[in-house]
Order: C-alpha cells, then sequence, then structure tokens
C-alpha cells in the first residue's frame, strides 16, 4: 500500500462531488482517477476537484494502475455493472447506498468480492458519523435499557421532474431506495435482521414509490416504526426507546450531531458536531481496513448490507413495485 490510499471515483453528479469534497479531509488519501460518461464531465470534475487522471468512460478507472480503490458514484442501476468492473480489475470497492437495486445483485457483487478477494463496502456513511458510532457505544451500555422500539422517518417534497432520479422508474428511483434505506440500516444496527415486515406505499404517476410506511418486528420482540414520504415535510429524526429511557438522535439522521438522552429522571444532552460534510469519515474506515488487510468493515459486514437488501425487496414486494431491469 502506498503512503496514500488513491481513490478513484465514476461518476461526477452530486454523490461524487460530496464525496471528494469530504476526501480532502482525510490526510493518507488522495483523489487520483476520475471517470464519467463523458469527457466533458470528467474534466469539468478534475478541474474543480483537481484530479489528475481523467477518464471517459468507467473502465479506464478501473484499469488505472494509480487506483487503489474505487467509490461509485453513479445512479443505483448501475451499482453492480460498476462495482463488480472494479472488483474484476483488482480495485478495492466503496459502493454508494442503496448497494444494489435488489438482493439478487448485492449477491453477485458480494460472490465476485470474495471470489477474488477484493476488499468492498457499502458506503452507508452513516454508520461513521461520530454520533453515531456514540449512540453505538451508549447502547452496548446498555444506558436507556433493553431497547423495544425505534422510531424514525423524515418526509421533504421535490420539485416534480420526471427527469429527476428519485422519479424515474429505470433508474431505480422512489424514496424507500434513497432515503428510506438509511432507516432500514439503523434498524438492522440496532436490532438485526427483522422476523416480520409489514409495509405500505403508494406509487406516483412515473411507477416509484413516493410515500411509505413501514413496520419491522424482530426477534426480541423490538419494533421498528419506519417512515419515508416525498408528499410532506418533517425534518429526518430518530427515537430509540427502552425499559430505562430513550435517546433522540436530532436531524438529520443520516448524519446527526446531537443526541439527548434521557434515563434516570435526567435529560443528557451531547454534542458531537464534525468538519466537513461527513464524508471523511467513511473514507477513513476504508483506510484503515486497507491498511489492516480486511476484504470487509466489521462496521457495516457485507453480510449485513445483504440482508439489508433483502428487508428492502421484501418491502418493494408489497408495495409492487418492480423495477424494469428486474
Amino acid at each position: 500500500m502506498s503512503k496514500k490510499i488513491r481513490w478513484g471515483i465514476l461518476g461526477t453528479g452530486n454523490m461524487a462531488g460530496e464525496f471528494a469534497t469530504g476526501l480532502k479531509k482525510v490526510n493518507d488519501a488522495e483523489l487520483v482517477s476520475i471517470g464519467s460518461r463523458t469527457r466533458d464531465s470528467a474534466l469539468r470534475f478534475a478541474e474543480k476537484f483537481n484530479v489528475p487522471n481523467i477518464h471517459e468512460g468507467y473502465e479506464n478507472v478501473a484499469k488505472d494502475e494509480s487506483v487503489d480503490v474505487i467509490y461509485i458514484a453513479t445512479p443505483h442501476n448501475s451499482h453492480k455493472d460498476n462495482a463488480i468492473l472494479g472488483l474484476e480489475n483488482g480495485k478495492a470497492v466503496l459502493c454508494e447506498k442503496p448497494f444494489t437495486i435488489n438482493a439478487e445483485e448485492a449477491e453477485m457483487v458480494i460472490e465476485t468480492a470474495r471470489r477474488k478477494n477484493v476488499f468492498l463496502m457499502e458506503a452507508m456513511w452513516t454508520r461513521y458519523i461520530p454520533a453515531v458510532v456514540k449512540l453505538r457505544e451508549l447502547l452496548e451500555k446498555q444506558v436507556i435499557g433493553d431497547v423495544q422500539l425505534m422510531l424514525a422517518g423524515g418526509a421533504f417534497i421535490p420539485e416534480f421532474d420526471p427527469e429527476f432520479y428519485l422519479f424515474k422508474h429505470e433508474l431505480g428511483g422512489g424514496v424507500l431506495l434513497d432515503a428510506g434505506v438509511y432507516l432500514v440500516s439503523m434498524a438492522s444496527m440496532v436490532f438485526g435482521a427483522p422476523d416480520k415486515i409489514l409495509a405500505i406505499g403508494q406509487l406516483g404517476k412515473t411507477g416509484v414509490d413516493e410515500h411509505d410506511a413501514v413496520l419491522l418486528e424482530h426477534g426480541n420482540g423490538a419494533i421498528a416504526n419506519l417512515y419515508v414520504s416525498l408528499r410532506g415535510k418533517s425534518s429526518p429524526d430518530l427515537t430509540l426507546i427502552g425499559d430505562k429511557g430513550r435517546i433522540y438522535a436530532h436531524a438529520p439522521i443520516f448524519c446527526p450531531g446531537k443526541l439527548t438522552i434521557t434515563a434516570d429522571g435526567k435529560e443528557e444532552i451531547i454534542e458531537m458536531p464534525f468538519a466537513a460534510n461527513g464524508y471523511q469519515y467513511e473514507a477513513m474506515e476504508v483506510g484503515r481496513c486497507l491498511r489492516e488487510g480486511k476484504t470487509e468493515s466489521s462496521h457495516m459486514p457485507l453480510d449485513e448490507t445483504l440482508q439489508i437488501m433483502r428487508t428492502m425487496d421484501k418491502i418493494r414486494s408489497q408495495f409492487g413495485l418492480r423495477y424494469s431491469n428486474e
């Protein structure tokens, strides 16, 4: 491994820019390669983020010998093929959420990584935000006792545009894969895999889900009550309720900076602001794993990523939502 972890990025959209911005805060990392469907887009991105190697298309990034790890920032429906491209060329891969469109695709990507013995991780950046790391520590210490209930959700109303990725059926659009995955992942982190899933979802005029409610029941009797919607406005937050108190993770739940703990008749507020935009923490985790010779992260293991995708599949099946490439 070189002195610095050398990154390539596939895609030049919003997520690619956010990740590149966060990566600037990682001392032992550098962005060396960018690939886009068009050379003009790659050039603009390279100029903004000072990237030396510019490629039209994605294959040349995967074959770029200066790259150690690739971040997949392409549309949802491209994740499987792009991740496999990187892995087959021996590159470690950090793949943006949702990991793939469905569990079948996730299995294919994970099988490739394990066959090639190459590092792979879902880019669930929330897991590495300091307040969420602290939340896991509090739960391990049972500060609020046995957690029995999770209440979590959020809603926002984007301007309707049939060409916007959230509304495009063929790109794997819809609110569940884009935003609901955070909630399902948090429930998995706290409770593990659900034993029972009850879901209601309403499809919009482009055929993607816009208004969802999900109940997950777990083996210990715990329940996760989740909602996500494109038809209302509510800051995304989360509450955990145990037999000794509650923890409130302030909005936005995908990168909270504050926790409120209520237990034993006392209230404690823990403020954990972070530098930059927060995407640096998942990059730091990838770097740590690579330097330690690991092929996956213990905080976002591949088996859990697959389990989350299976849960998402079951939720969508209750909506009657299937994507065109399934």
